[in-house]
């Protein structure tokens, strides 16, 4: 970490403000996760404690799963255990935490209006599987793409970009992590997977033995969804690599 501040400019105060309320609820619930200071807030920027460190690597997949486990688990113990997936969860000041099937309901019809599905009817298999994970114990979603984590030569992990939250089952969004290391680096393999899998099952399972029970066809599941959603993005952000075709767990699934 060095001396001086990061500033993110914004469109609208609402956009401010959401990721305030983002910010303060992370470091309120989700206390494994340690954020940047908040330093300033202007009309239509934040100003953040600058944090030096790299964007994560296919070698810190096992780390990051164990610590997004433990933050699913204490955000459910803390504030998410009586959440429901199908429906908007509430801030202390009444503003609305996105639920999970809204957001992505609108994304997948977007991909098929972008030509990231070839038809209505993958349109509503993609539906279909979407409602189909919409059970189980609730996490929240952060966009755990790598360059949201900043790993200090220190060893800290610092996560960044508290712009969008929402509810989502456990391991989404560990799914989104491999999904985009993928993306990043290229294929990671199946026993890569299963052992952050693993991982975060475990961590997660130290607050409460339900929230450690994701298995191997669920992730998959999750991964489809992944796959679909960030179509738009590759070639772009970082993600040079494509989804590999014959990727052997999803073959034939997507």
């Amino acid at each position: 970490m060095t001396s001086g501040d990061f500033t993110k400019f914004y469109e609208t105060p609402g956009q401010v403000s959401a990721a305030i309320r983002h910010h303060s609820w992370i470091t309120e619930h989700a206390r494994p996760l340690q954020l940047p200071a908040l330093v300033m807030i202007g009309p239509t920027s934040l100003t953040y404690q600058r944090v030096e460190g790299r964007p994560a690597q296919r070698k810190d997949l096992p780390a990051l799963a164990a610590l997004l486990g433990h933050a699913h688990g204490s955000a459910w113990a803390s504030d998410l255990r009586a959440a429901d997936l199908a429906t908007p969860h509430r801030f202390q000041d009444g503003t609305s935490f996105a639920g999970y099937l809204g957001p992505r309901e609108v994304a997948l019809q977007h991909r098929l209006e972008q030509g990231f599905l070839p038809n209505k009817a993958a349109l509503h298999a993609m539906l279909a599987l979407l409602e189909s994970t919409a059970e189980g114990p609730t996490a929240f979603y952060k966009d755990s793409n790598p360059r949201n984590f900043l790993i200090t030569d220190a060893g800290a992990v610092f996560t960044i970009d508290t712009d969008d939250l929402t509810l989502a089952p456990m391991a989404y969004d560990l799914a989104k992590l491999i999904a985009t290391l993928l993306l990043t680096y290229g294929p990671l393999s199946d026993q890569a997977i299963d052992a952050a899998l693993d991982a975060y099952n475990e961590a997660a399972g130290h607050h409460d033995t339900r929230l450690g029970a994701t298995d191997r066809d669920r992730l998959d599941d999750f991964l489809v969804l992944h796959a679909v959603l960030t179509a738009p993005y590759i070639g772009r952000n970082g993600y040079s690599h494509g989804w590999p075709p014959n990727y052997p767990r999803l073959r034939g699934r997507a």
